[in-house]
């Protein structure tokens, strides 16, 4: 029988917001105490970010964020994360330009943003198709039907829009692709209908992305298509007060990649009760079936190879989700069975992008006003 599927942040929720909003200042502390044993000491380059999630380097070297955003006060209705809580939507999500000096320039504003203000969904991956153009995936984190409850505000949500730089009316936004509706369509898993976009990477004139709603990848080629579908993952032993071995927790990809040798990545956030170890990177070749490359990683969630070929991860909580989102860059050589940690402690990371000898991560995932990118010497 098909399990409910959650959007990516509605995993989260499974161990409670007190648990996910982990102070700041312990936090800090954890992150302090690890970076001193270690020569990747993480910088921090630019803080006062809006949830933050992936982030990329454009063609002119700039680096760009996706601001998640702080929902709103708009069409509030029950949460789908806690029926006691309300979620609203408002245009808050935003993807920023980090200056030399760690300064955030928001280029683009008034993107929408759901859920509650410990667990927005909004502006999540972006890539660039030109010097001051890129593609951007917006998260939903339910059907077309709970899209459309918020009314035009949540228009774009679970979309794929293009964002242009060079009006000098401001960015011009326009949409790709439904992939909501495209889960809605095909529901590649067979499971509840829900739809979350979040990695997303670029194949010739279309595009690559992770559904971490629907459990699937999927491609925007022919009108939607998909790649991979990921099974439930069972658990190996049984968690306090929560199931038991066996259980099927949710597959859950997060992001996509093209590797040096042309075949796809994707990472994994394997869902509650988030068990230490249990994710794995794919390799996916389009018409193969998915082929690990690498086990015993731990909600993972963004990936990226560097000039040498060799793959880093972000571990948004490196002894899994019911511990606290205290994460790590890893470096994952193949075929290995746990992954080599460059900097850890750190403070609910989600995204990565590297240039040259540098890894960049975003930090504080799901705090207002209190995300930041760091800076990690490879």
């Amino acid at each position: 029988m098909p399990m409910k599927k959650k959007s990516l942040i509605r995993r989260f929720a499974g161990i409670g917001v007190a648990t996910l909003a982990v102070s700041a200042a312990a936090a800090n502390s954890v992150e302090a105490q690890t970076s001193s044993s270690t020569t990747h000491t993480p910088k921090v380059v630019a803080s006062g970010l809006n949830s933050p999630r992936q982030l990329t380097f454009s063609p002119g070297g700039w680096l760009y964020v996706a601001e998640a955003g702080t929902t709103g006060r708009t069409a509030c209705r029950p949460s789908n994360l806690d029926p006691k809580a309300k979620a609203c939507v408002g245009l808050t999500g935003s993807v920023a330009r980090i200056g030399a000096r760690g300064t955030v320039t928001r280029v683009v504003r008034g993107l929408p943003s759901v859920g509650t203000a410990d667990e927005p969904l909004g502006p999540a991956d972006l890539v660039f198709t030109e010097g001051d153009s890129f593609a951007l995936t917006i998260g939903l984190g339910g059907s077309t039907a709970y899209r459309a409850s918020f009314g035009s505000m949540g228009a774009r949500l679970g979309t794929l829009v293009n964002v242009d730089l060079r009006s000098h009316e401001g960015p011009r936004v326009t949409r790709i692709a439904d992939l909501a509706a495209y889960e809605a369509r095909a529901n590649p898993d067979k499971g509840h209908v829900e739809s979350n976009p979040t990695g997303l990477a670029r194949w010739g004139d279309s595009y690559v992305y992770t559904d971490s709603g629907g459990n699937a990848v999927n491609s925007t080629r022919h009108g939607g298509t998909t790649l991979a579908v990921l099974p439930p993952v069972p658990t190996t032993k049984p968690t306090p007060n929560g199931p038991p071995a066996g259980f099927p927790a949710e597959a859950v990809p997060t992001d996509v990649v093209r590797g040096p040798d042309g075949a796809w990545y994707v990472s994994q956030l394997v869902g509650f009760p988030f068990e230490k170890g249990a994710a794995t990177i794919w390799r996916l070749v389009p018409g193969h079936a998915p082929t690990a490359y690498a086990t015993g990683l731990t909600n993972v969630t963004s990936l990226a190879f560097d000039h040498h070929g060799r793959l880093y991860a972000v571990e948004i909580a490196a002894n899994g989700l019911l511990n606290g989102p205290v994460g790590a860059l890893v470096r994952v050589p193949r075929e290995s069975t746990s992954p080599v940690v460059v900097a850890g402690g750190l403070a609910a990371p989600y995204g990565v992008a590297l240039r040259g000898d540098d890894a960049y991560v975003t930090t504080h995932t799901t705090e207002a006003g209190a995300g930041q990118v760091l800076r990690v010497h490879l």
